[in-house]
């Protein structure tokens, strides 16, 4: 497939994401744990304000995902088994840590007859008895909205029930087209009906117009959204979708203002955003 044109990176895309030794101390301890964060596997450039924050996103279920996403730098292929110990140890990181706030997410898992469910809840199940004091977000594969799957995690009543919409309806044939976009938004509705708190987050610069973007904020509200994250897409190489625009910061806060104007409780728009970014700042503890 011949590529189109590059588009060169704007200048408010260009920083230099840097580590210290807290985080490579950080990063070897959950090593030895056998642990995935999504703030390292995507080199996300926010981690080290996050890690700072006390703050970070585990990704669990193991590195392979059964999806091929075309955004998406996660490895698709033959999942690993479930590791049993994973949830126990996890609860450890985050005690060793100090977390005030703990992200879990996870590949997707369409190989389980339970997609997963069970290691998330047994997750949250852990996670509460070491750190009672943390709060705990999971940001959740849609599970084909299996409410009988959904309702194995959202009993545990995490503090933020996330699951990312990614994109428009329009563009989910070309860039999610394994995933299903009615299906996602029945996730955020069951756990609103739920008593959850809800949130999602989604990306532009792959094609979309300025007024599809509106359009899912509101559809995203009247499903119940509570929060909502927008971010740059940001192609992770050139086998995969390409960037079709780089959005200004200025549209950013034009779509916060819209956000809140609608009655979405709290909304993360900006270049570098991404579903985790300042996750604890989100959770209205009121």
């Amino acid at each position: 497939m011949q590529e189109r044109n590059y588009i060169r990176k704007p200048d408010w895309l260009r920083i230099k994401v840097t580590g210290d030794k807290n985080n490579d101390e950080i990063e070897h301890m959950l090593k030895d744990l056998k642990l995935n964060t999504v703030c390292k596997e995507a080199n996300c450039p926010n981690k080290m304000e996050c890690y700072k924050s006390r703050t970070a996103t585990f990704m669990i279920l193991g590195e392979n995902c059964t999806r091929n996403c075309r955004y998406c730098n996660v490895t698709t292929k033959r999942p690993e088994e479930v590791d049993p110990h994973e949830p126990e140890n996890l609860a450890k990181a985050v005690k060793i840590l100090g977390l005030r706030h703990a992200v879990i997410t996870s590949v997707t898992r369409d190989d389980l007859a339970d997609e997963g469910a069970t290691q998330f809840r047994d997750v949250i199940r852990w996670v509460r008895k070491l750190n009672p004091e943390t709060t705990v977000e999971v940001l959740i594969p849609d599970m084909h909205a299996k409410k009988d799957l959904l309702d194995i995690v959202m009993d545990e009543k995490p503090d933020i029930l996330n699951h990312n919409i990614e994109t428009i309806e329009r563009l989910f044939p070309e860039v999610r087209k394994e995933g299903n976009f009615k299906e996602s938004i029945e996730v955020i509705k069951y756990a609103k009906e739920k008593g959850l708190k809800t949130k999602s987050g989604f990306m532009v610069g792959l094609g979309e117009t300025k007024e599809e973007v509106l359009d899912l904020i509101k559809e995203l509200y009247e499903a119940g959204c509570d929060y909502i994250t927008i971010g740059q897409y940001l192609r992770p190489s050139l086998k995969h979708y390409e960037v079709k625009r780089y959005v200004h910061p200025d549209e950013f806060f034009e779509y916060e203002d819209y956000a809140k104007s609608i009655g979405i409780k709290k909304i993360a728009a900006g270049p570098f955003v991404r579903s985790s970014y300042k996750a604890s700042e989100m959770l209205d503890k009121k």
